[in-house]
């Protein structure tokens, strides 16, 4: 990346600053191919370190609205990705980012993979990643919605007037941490003849959404788990950031340029903050709850030796309405 992770991340509390490094260290390009070798057909078989160079410009991070009339923007100054919204990141609830977004070609599935002078076709990457899979609402229909956005916004920008055939492949994928198990499912279109057949032309591989589960457990190094490894230890707060480099270095041959590293190094300093917070609050959540307790076996004490309410709310400086709910419900 062309910008230090450090100078992008200008979120105000530490869970902010950790979920933007985590998309800046996820959108190092080395990461990403290995997400593309195990997601895109096209690059299957391929080694990850090869397919890096086919991922255009600089990966977006957090800047390219998904709402209407936004995702399509025209930018003339940029030759490498026209089109895509390039404000400066900002903390902004009102208005819904795609976490990563990039443009990558890949390569004609009849010419050899191995040549990189064989047509190429360009798609649309989008990358989302979650702490866990959302209890708010059901993650599908959100990536649905995403991916819809993706394939629309590309009118006037990727296609014009009713050159449909010119529509780019979109892939969304959403990558959750924390899940039960390792998993991964590709969602897309299908056709089914219901009465009759016929060859109704045009691209059902259009559409993308891959949903990929990272479990807490890091699992072994191989086939099958070969990009869940990598991310489980990217994410993890089991490994400290030496043996994060370690695996991403000696196990997946990425070269540890200062981003990955810094990324690593900040990454590891705000989960320790994190987490520390967390156990801050739960302590002093304890001694409040244990300072309630105190307070209501005083008031049952009082009001059985015969205080009156007024007195008992006198002496714990409650009003005597509380009074009256602490002794009912109790």
């Amino acid at each position: 990346m062309n910008t230090d992770i450090k100078n992008t991340i200008s979120a105000t509390d530490n869970s902010a600053k950790y979920d933007q490094c985590a998309k800046q260290l996820l959108a190092q390009k080395y990461i990403l191919a290995n997400i593309l070798v195990k997601t895109i057909e096209e690059f299957n078989g391929m080694k990850a370190n090869d397919v890096v160079k086919y991922i255009e410009g600089e990966p977006y991070i957090s800047v390219v609205p998904v709402e209407p009339g936004t995702t399509n923007t025209i930018l003339s100054d940029n030759p490498k990705i026209v089109g895509f919204n390039t404000e400066n990141f900002e903390i902004n609830e009102g208005l819904i980012r795609f976490d990563i977004i990039f443009y990558v070609r890949v390569p004609s599935k009849s010419g050899n993979n191995s040549n990189p002078e064989n047509e190429l076709s360009q798609v649309i990457v989008n990358i989302e990643a979650q702490k866990d899979e959302p209890q708010k609402y059901q993650i599908i229909n959100r990536a649905i919605f995403y991916i819809s956005r993706l394939v629309s916004s590309q009118k006037q920008r990727d296609f014009i007037n009713m050159n449909y055939d010119d529509i780019k492949k979109v892939y969304s994928i959403w990558v959750c941490m924390g899940m039960k198990e390792n998993t991964m499912c590709h969602i897309h279109l299908t056709k089914d003849d219901l009465i009759g057949k016929h060859n109704w032309r045009g691209n059902l591989d259009l559409l993308n959404i891959i949903m990929i589960g990272i479990s807490d457990i890091l699992p072994e190094h191989d086939n099958t788990y070969e990009m869940h490894r990598l991310l489980a230890a990217l994410f993890t707060d089991t490994l400290n950031a030496k043996e994060k480099i370690d695996i991403i270095n000696k196990e997946y041959d990425i070269p540890i340029e200062n981003d990955i590293e810094e990324g690593v190094n900040i990454m590891c300093n705000l989960s320790q903050g994190i987490e520390d917070k967390a156990l801050e609050k739960g302590k002093a959540a304890g001694i409040a709850e244990g300072k309630a307790s105190a307070q209501i076996d005083i008031i049952l004490n009082m009001y059985n030796n015969n205080f009156t309410i007024e007195q008992i709310a006198l002496a714990t400086q409650y009003n005597v309405d509380k009074i009256k709910e602490i002794i009912a419900k109790n």
